[in-house]
């Protein structure tokens, strides 16, 4: 069994290796479908889409001032739970009978056998699209039911990250007497509600959290920030890994933490967020000394300091350790500060990119070049290359400098599938790979 944050628990029943495999390979012929009858505007569990493309959208659907005020914050209940298994078998293109096997399969709790009425497998590889091309129609049933809801005047968009979507209108009333009926009555042929907890209407003056933010109009200007829900769960987080290791080495403890404060600072690094993380880093520091004073109660603060906080450079109270590694080397290890990760604006992914389409191996192999360029295992990937080709591009032979604009491209196609290695990469100049 899951338990879920609300403390409820709900059945998890992961697939056997064997129809892991299968399911695997149904994948493959079932995704390009799914990407090509999908939902503009749905980014959740789809391949090259994230939250932050989700979050991006909203900004792009709220940030003007003439942009919708209201949203319609909508949340399925128990979606993965709920689904109609007939819809499902009815509609999903797929072989019907080894779908309804997997499908009627069941999960076994202290040694119990339990059928499944309804819902899709949880854990199972599949279970993500099969959810997403229940869902999909949405965007288009609203579109066609409202066709002049893209007008000024109505300012209807959706944003939809799995079973959690946004809808956004020019009035309360209208989304709660037209929008809500139209997306029930969606989901009711599907076998799902709506969860009566998370549903609700709200002005973008009061704001409203979606995929771990909060995004909210402050005197006309939107900004997305992190939500208060997800600070505290991030501190609770650490609060509890720094608990846990009460008696750890001080590198030990660091290499635990790193990951951690990395993790949730690259999340937040495309909002509004550098106030949160000077504050969490803050809140670290103060958890950390408490930490180290514990350890050594008949010691001075000095004492504490100089053994637990380094000065490096111009910053005093760097929370580093040295270790001796098994070759008699040392090395230091220091703990990240989340103040530390840049915010770059995240570009959003175009509504119709398609991975599984030759005419965007382009335009994602461009998004997938910026994206390692900002990452330190991409960079190194992108030397690796650099090396092997001795600095040269590969169609002019021209040197490859940091004043001439450079792309890489695979040799192998994705869509052909070609892998993301070193070796299955090329870098020419840009003026090059237009001329090809």
């Amino acid at each position: 069994m899951d338990s879920e944050e609300n403390g409820k628990t709900r059945p998890l029943g992961i697939p056997v290796m064997k129809c892991r495999a299968m399911q695997a390979l149904h994948l493959l012929a079932l995704e390009p479908i799914s990407e090509t009858t999908a939902d503009r505007n749905s980014y959740g569990f789809r391949p090259q889409r994230s939250t932050a493309d989700a979050g991006a959208q909203c900004f792009t659907s709220l940030a003007l001032k003439a942009s919708a005020e209201w949203v319609l914050e909508a949340d399925i209940q128990g979606c993965f739970d709920q689904i109609s298994h007939d819809w499902m078998i009815a509609n999903i293109p797929t072989d019907k009978a080894v779908l309804k096997k997997w499908l009627k399969a069941g999960f076994v709790y202290q040694n119990e056998r339990f059928p499944t009425d309804a819902g899709t497998p949880q854990g199972g590889i599949i279970s993500p699209v099969l959810a997403n091309m229940t869902l999909d129609g949405l965007e288009a049933m609203l579109r066609g039911k409202f066709p002049k809801a893209k007008r000024p005047r109505l300012k209807m968009n959706m944003v939809r990250y799995a079973d959690d979507f946004i809808i956004t209108g020019h009035s309360k009333g209208w989304l709660e007497r037209e929008v809500k009926p139209a997306v029930v009555e969606f989901l009711t042929q599907r076998g799902l509600v709506l969860s009566p907890e998370k549903t609700k209407i709200t002005h973008i003056n009061e704001g409203f959290d979606f995929l771990g933010w909060n995004i909210r109009k402050y005197n006309g200007k939107l900004l997305t920030k992190p939500s208060k829900a997800n600070i505290k769960a991030h501190l609770d987080k650490i609060r509890e890994v720094i608990k846990g290791n009460k008696t750890a080495k001080q590198a030990n403890l660091i290499r635990l933490l790193n990951p951690v404060l990395r993790g949730w600072a690259n999340y937040h690094s495309h909002v509004v967020a550098k106030k949160t993380f000077a504050r969490i880093d803050a809140n670290v520091w103060s958890m950390l000394w408490r930490w180290a004073a514990r350890r050594h109660p008949e010691k001075g603060a000095r004492w504490v300091k100089d053994r637990y906080f380094k000065t490096r450079g111009t910053r005093s109270w760097v929370f580093a350790a040295t270790e001796e590694k098994e070759d008699g080397t040392k090395r230091e290890l220091t703990l990240l500060l989340e103040s530390d990760t840049p915010i770059r604006r995240h570009v959003k992914i175009k509504a119709d990119a398609n991975p599984h389409d030759r005419q965007w191996e382009q335009y994602f192999e461009a998004r997938w070049g910026k994206k390692m360029l900002y990452s330190v295992c991409g960079r190194r990937k992108f030397y690796r290359v650099w090396q092997r080709q001795d600095g040269l591009c590969s169609v002019c032979q021209n040197s490859i400098t940091t004043s001439t604009p450079w792309g890489v491209r695979h040799i192998v196609k994705r869509t052909d599938g070609g892998s993301d290695a070193a070796s299955n990469l090329q870098m020419q100049h840009l003026s090059c790979r237009r001329n090809l």
